[in-house]
C-alpha cells in the first residue's frame, strides 16, 4: 500500500469503545478524540482487513514507512504512532509488545513569538466604539494576560470570571482547572465588553453561557476565533509565521524576560510537566543573546589576531 487512505465515515466499534474509555479516563478534549478517531481509522484501513490482534511488529513498521512516503512531518507521524500504541495496549493488554516501535526523533523548533511592541500594536487596533471590536479587544487582552489556549478561551463561561479579585478559572487539558490572574487591562476590557457589547450581541437570541459570543449570540468555534485573531495580527502588519498559540508563546516568553520563575509560568500555562515549559527558557536565552549582541560594546567585534 503506497499511502494511507483519507479518513471516511465508516464506523469501527472497537475504535469507538476505545475512544469512550480513554475520553473518560483521561478527560480528553473533543478535538483530541476526533484526531484519535481519524488516525485509528486510517490504521485499520492500512491493515486491509487483518484483525488488530494479528498485527505484527512488521505491520507497524510498514505503516510508519507509508506515512513517511506521504511526506508527513515527524511530528505528525509520532502523533499517529502514539494513537496506535495506546489503542493496541487497550486492545491487547500486556501482550502489546508491538506497540513499542519507536517513532522518528524530533527536532524541537522554537515557536514564533511576538515582541512586546508587536503585541501592543495589535491590542491598540480594536475600535472602542464598535460593539464587535469591543468584544475583540476583550478577547485579545484576555489571551495576552493569561496565556490561555484558544480552546480554553472558547470554553470560558460567564460564571468563571471574577472581576472583584481579577482572576478567571480556566479549564485546560484533561479537564484540569487552574486559577489565572487577569491584570488591570484585561479586567477593564472584559468589563466594558460585558456592559456595552455582549448585551447587544445576545439580544433576541437563545441564551448562551459562553463568556465570549459571536454576532449570532453563540460561542466561537476554534477556526472562527483563530480567523478573528489572525485578522488583527495581519492588520498590525506582522508577517511572522503565527499560529493559534502565538499569543500563548508570547505571554510565557515576556514573563520570563521580565524575570518570572519557570515554575510560576508552568502553573499559569497549565503544563503538567516542567519539561514542556522549558522551551521558553531557550527562547529567553535567544532574546538575551540578541540584546547582548545589540548593546554590548565588545559583543559585535572579535579581537584582532
Amino acid at each position: 500500500m503506497a499511502e494511507p487512505k483519507k479518513p471516511g465515515r465508516e464506523v469501527v466499534p472497537e475504535i469507538d469503545q476505545f475512544l469512550q474509555a480513554v475520553a473518560v479516563e483521561e478527560g480528553l478534549a473533543a478535538n483530541t478524540v476526533d484526531a484519535y478517531r481519524r488516525d485509528l481509522k486510517d490504521f485499520h484501513r492500512f491493515l486491509e482487513g487483518k484483525p488488530v490482534e494479528q498485527a505484527a511488529r512488521k505491520d507497524i513498521i510498514r505503516y510508519l514507512n507509508a506515512l513517511y512516503s506521504c511526506g508527513l512531518t515527524p511530528t505528525t507521524v509520532n502523533r499517529r504512532l502514539a494513537a496506535v500504541r495506546k489503542y493496541l495496549r487497550f486492545r491487547l493488554g500486556p501482550s502489546a509488545g508491538i506497540a513499542e516501535v519507536a517513532g522518528p526523533k524530533l527536532i524541537r523548533r522554537l515557536p514564533t513569538v511576538l515582541s512586546v511592541k508587536e503585541v501592543q500594536k495589535i491590542l491598540a487596533l480594536p475600535d472602542k466604539n464598535n460593539i464587535h471590536q469591543v468584544r475583540d479587544a476583550a478577547i485579545l487582552e484576555t489571551l495576552y494576560a493569561t496565556g490561555m489556549r484558544i480552546s480554553e478561551v472558547i470554553g470560558l463561561d460567564r460564571s468563571v470570571y471574577a472581576p472583584e479579585i481579577a482572576y478567571i478559572m480556566v479549564t485546560g487539558k484533561g479537564n484540569k482547572q487552574r486559577l489565572v490572574p487577569l491584570g488591570g487591562y484585561a479586567v477593564a476590557a472584559i468589563d466594558r465588553y460585558l456592559k456595552e457589547s455582549r448585551p447587544q450581541l445576545a439580544a433576541g437570541k437563545p441564551e448562551c453561557n459562553r463568556l465570549f459570543i459571536t454576532q449570532r449570540g453563540r460561542g466561537f468555534s476554534r477556526p472562527g476565533l483563530w480567523k478573528l485573531i489572525r485578522g488583527y495580527i495581519l492588520r498590525a502588519g506582522i508577517r511572522k509565521a503565527v499560529t493559534p498559540h502565538t499569543f500563548r508563546h508570547s505571554f510565557a516568553t515576556h514573563l520570563l524576560e521580565g524575570g518570572a520563575d519557570l515554575r510560576v509560568v508552568q502553573e499559569l500555562l497549565g503544563h503538567a510537566s516542567i519539561n514542556t515549559t522549558q522551551i521558553y527558557t531557550h527562547l529567553n536565552r535567544e532574546y538575551l543573546l540578541e540584546v547582548h549582541r545589540q548593546f554590548h560594546p565588545r559583543s559585535r567585534r572579535r579581537p584582532d589576531g
